[in-house]
């Protein structure tokens, strides 16, 4: 075995925020902080840096891993003992498999979420323009952006909402449909409202208001919104043209209560309105929810979505783990071929080199001879030596699910074939 697969790695499971901080390797403009040197034992190599995760993926011989770590460590100015309680090592098909995983976003903080791939790719392709890649990481990854293709394509691991801003983006979008067409309103300024919000202008809110009790930050907001703000008193005047409504304003009671909404809706001529109530206490009286077409979920009924949408996606999870496991089998029988070809070659070169010794040698005892007497020993020889070889070649491709178990095959037909011309 010429080079195996290493690992090196740390994520929002076995370290805090502080120190994937501390030890990442994101946004460095120069090159060698995107590929590990082809130096040492070190072959090629490919480093994934994001805010959840730093992975240091190389293939080589000796102690891969360690070379790795030193180097990790040296980037950051910091010692290898510094690293060490917060790293995970995989080496061979397990590298494989958690490559695989975290391409199709089953490692993920959020299981299925889409942006891991993508910054997966955007690594493969740094490492290839630093020249750290080669044929085993090359096709590596290149498999593991299709797993991750086939898991999207067999499973439902991506879909649903698993967090309360997309939650809230889905019900709306159930309500309404096209979202170009809408108004929204902003009450209060709550990070989770503001998220929400923002994913609902990514879907194509039309127009985007904010009223907060303090105007200048209402103007803030606004902007960052792209939107307008207006005064908080003016806030159920403005009921009247807007559809959706998000409110975390962090107020004792509610600012919006069912008998404004009933004069609102007489003068919207009863068309829908959507209701996101994530303030703690609520914000909108819930006898609004009884009023025709009008919608409002608080921060528990988002909370309900969110864990029914988890609990599905976990599920999907487990049938992508199935399809991740077939194709680091796949790949184990690729790796075992390219580990005995360079052995299937010489035993093909040592049939033919027989065979022309054989055939030369016969034919100067034959003598004078027909050139079509030449060509026939020469066709009996090469598909006898052929035949030879297909037993111990198969034996070969078939390998073992274990790269120790292939190297274990490779050097007994090198050692029973003789291909090194080791003396006995």
């Amino acid at each position: 075995m010429e080079s195996d697969i290493y690992l090196v790695g740390l994520n929002h499971r076995t370290a805090g925020v502080d120190v994937r901080e501390r030890f990442a390797l994101a946004d460095h403009c120069d090159q060698e902080h995107w590929a590990l040197p082809c130096e040492g034992g070190i072959h090629e190599s490919i480093i994934l840096s994001t805010c959840n995760r730093v992975e240091l993926l190389a293939t080589g011989q000796g102690d891969v891993a360690g070379q790795m770590l030193n180097y990790w460590a040296n980037a950051r100015g910091a010692g290898v003992e510094d690293l060490q309680p917060y790293i995970y090592i995989h080496k061979s098909l397990e590298a494989v498999r958690h490559i695989f995983s975290v391409a199709s976003s089953l490692d993920s903080m959020v299981l299925g979420e889409p942006q891991i791939l993508g910054q997966l790719k955007t690594a493969y392709r740094k490492a290839v323009a630093c020249r750290a890649t080669g044929v085993i990481l090359n096709r590596l990854l290149h498999k593991a952006f299709s797993v991750a293709k086939r898991v999207r394509t067999e499973t439902a691991v991506a879909s649903n909402a698993v967090s309360i801003s997309y939650a809230a983006v889905e019900l709306a979008k159930r309500i309404f449909g096209d979202m170009h067409a809408h108004k929204m309103l902003l009450v209060g300024a709550g990070e989770m409202a503001e998220l929400a919000a923002a994913h609902l202008l990514q879907n194509g809110i039309d127009e985007i208001f904010v009223a907060n009790r303090t105007f200048s930050r209402g103007q803030q907001l606004a902007e960052q919104f792209h939107g307008r703000a207006v005064p908080f008193d003016k806030l159920t005047e403005l009921l009247t043209t807007v559809d959706i409504i998000i409110t975390s304003t962090g107020a004792p009671e509610p600012v919006i209560r069912a008998r404004d909404i009933r004069a609102v809706l007489k003068t919207r001529k009863n068309r829908p309105m959507f209701f996101i109530d994530i303030a703690v206490p609520r914000d909108i009286d819930p006898d609004v929810n009884a009023l025709d077409n009008v919608y409002l979920y608080d921060i528990d009924d988002l909370k309900e979505v969110v864990e029914e949408n988890l609990s599905n996606r976990r599920d999907e999870a487990n049938k992508a783990r199935k399809i991740v496991n077939e194709e680091v089998n796949f790949f184990a029988k690729w790796l075992t071929g390219l580990d005995a070809q360079p052995t299937i070659v010489a035993l093909i070169q040592r049939g033919e080199q027989i065979a022309q010794e054989e055939i030369s040698r016969t034919l100067r005892r034959i003598g004078d001879h027909d050139p079509k007497h030449r060509a026939a020993l020469e066709a009996m020889a090469g598909a006898l030596a052929r035949k030879f070889n297909h037993d111990p070649i198969m034996f070969l491709k078939r390998g073992s699910m274990s790269r120790e178990g292939s190297s274990a095959r490779i050097s007994m037909i090198r050692q029973i074939f003789n291909i090194d011309n080791v003396s006995v």
